[in-house]
């Protein structure tokens, strides 16, 4: 990762399905190197249940906008070939691409298939509702449109342990396979009493055939694109122990330098911990913990104690193996997972990201370039260009902090020899204030102002190198000496 690395998130749920997010990612990155970003997290590539899918129902991974299946060659964002020069371009510019990979279910099956099943308690998964029956289920994948180009594997219900829906009665319902060696995975999250199955056809990792066919792909996948890194999905579903072994595969075959970050959707610290345990802590996580808090902080305005902000979070226990992110597509409005920052909390959300010396932070599209949809949400462009550049070229350097008081908090980074300048951060979730703070003797005699434009004082630094600086109520300012 790169000194002060910025990763972006760069989709949310609402684009519009035109095929223009690779053309328009190409277009950005001089745009994107210029702000500071070192990372692209690009959405699911390849081909989903049609091009209004988001990629989340992963139909045929070997197809990245390159045949016509599923209503069209393209995927939501575009062309192969538009995808692949995306790529090219970032990194000539010498930012990374991670691509999102979705390898705990398969969606939009060819074909059905009989076999038996047993319908369980959606609150209990490892309570059977039924005996064994026969249902039509669609589990057989042939990909036809590919016509076995770059593998000849097909999908078949062997392949799978979980599936919801019943062709031959119109019945929707949480259905264990059963056959040889069928079961839910125990190395999964512990909810409704084992948490395997999520959607669609549940990929069953017990199949051995199915853990050398996704490792074969991610393989040739890794080749085909050049990425250099990747997003692994819903992880808490997933066998911890073919986690491990695939995220053991990807540092032989890719290197060192091969960037993983998992989405383990859990705020209890003490079970993510645990997982990375799990998995030889091979792998960075976002930190789940951290976005319900800001979340929750945004909620309650001066009644969040924000000395508290940081508790339970993977960035103050772990910040070796944390992304953070104040929002994604799955936090965002009228997701399941919804957990959205308040807009006017925004500031200080990425402030607490952005400017502290811990954690890989992660912009989010929809806050940078605004969310679409039925309820659209304006862009902070402009707070978070002058977040951006703040961190890029001054949030260096040693930390201290200043967490005093419930509503209102600092921090000053002292800077670096390459950047000496250094910053000072004041929040607010209550009334106006200040905080002393101490920058260094070296800045004594100097004026510093908000470049967040939020507060018209400037701050003169005294000889001990201290500065009392102010902010007002529910409000940001970053301080940052004249010159």
């Amino acid at each position: 990762m790169a000194i002060n690395g910025v990763m972006m998130q760069y989709f949310e749920w609402h684009l519009e399905d035109n095929g223009s997010l690779w053309k328009q990612l190409r277009e950005e990155a001089d745009h994107l190197k210029e702000l500071g970003v070192t990372s692209i997290w690009i959405p699911p590539c390849y081909k989903g249940t049609g091009t209004h899918d988001a990629g989340y129902g992963a139909y045929d991974l070997y197809d990245l906008g390159e045949f016509d299946q599923k209503g069209n060659v393209r995927t939501k964002y575009g062309t192969k070939e538009e995808l692949l020069e995306a790529i090219r371009t970032l990194q000539e510019k010498e930012i990374g691409v991670y691509a999102d990979l979705v390898l705990n279910h398969k969606a939009g099956a060819d074909e059905t298939q009989r076999f038996l099943a047993v319908e369980v308690d959606e609150n209990e998964r490892n309570k059977a509702l039924t005996e064994p029956y026969e249902i039509e289920g669609w589990t057989r994948f042939t990909f036809p449109g590919r016509e076995g180009v770059y593998s000849d594997f097909q999908w078949s219900w062997e392949h799978f342990n979980g599936t919801d829906y019943n062709q031959e009665n119109d019945k929707t319902a949480i259905y264990l396979i059963i056959g040889e060696n069928k079961t839910w995975s125990e190395g999964v999250a512990r909810e409704f009493g084992n948490y395997d199955y999520l959607m669609y056809a549940n990929i069953d990792y017990g199949h051995p055939d199915v853990q050398e066919e996704v490792k074969s792909w991610l393989r040739w996948f890794v080749r085909e694109t050049g990425v250099n890194g990747i997003r692994l999905d819903a992880i808490k579903h997933i066998n911890d122990w073919f986690m491990r072994d695939l995220l053991t595969m990807a540092r032989q075959e890719f290197g060192e330098d091969f960037y993983t970050v998992g989405e383990y959707w859990e705020q209890d610290l003490e079970l993510v911990k645990k997982y990375l345990q799990e998995v030889d802590c091979q792998t960075d996580l976002f930190d789940v913990g951290l976005n319900y808090r800001i979340h929750e902080a945004s909620r309650k305005g001066s009644d969040f104690d924000l000395r508290t902000i940081f508790d339970g979070t993977l960035v103050q226990n772990q910040p070796e193996r944390v992304v953070t992110f104040v929002d994604n597509h799955d936090s965002q409005p009228g997701q399941s997972l919804e957990s959205y920052a308040e807009p006017w909390f925004k500031p200080m959300g990425y402030a607490l990201i952005l400017l502290r010396q811990e954690g890989y932070p992660c912009v989010f599209y929809g806050d940078y370039y605004g969310i679409g949809g039925s309820q659209p949400i304006p862009p902070q462009k402009e707070m978070l260009e002058k977040l951006l550049h703040l961190r890029k070229h001054h949030a260096y350097g040693d930390q201290a902090d200043y967490f005093q008081d419930a509503n209102r908090v600092g921090w000053v980074r002292l800077g670096t020899e390459e950047h000496p300048a250094g910053c000072a951060v004041v929040i607010s979730n209550g009334e106006e204030g200040a905080i002393t703070m101490e920058v260094g003797s070296l800045h004594a005699g100097e004026i510093w102002s908000d470049r967040m434009g939020n507060q018209e004082a400037w701050v003169t630094i005294d000889e001990e190198g201290k500065g009392v600086f102010p902010v007002h109520g529910g409000s940001l300012s970053v301080y940052v000496r004249e010159d």
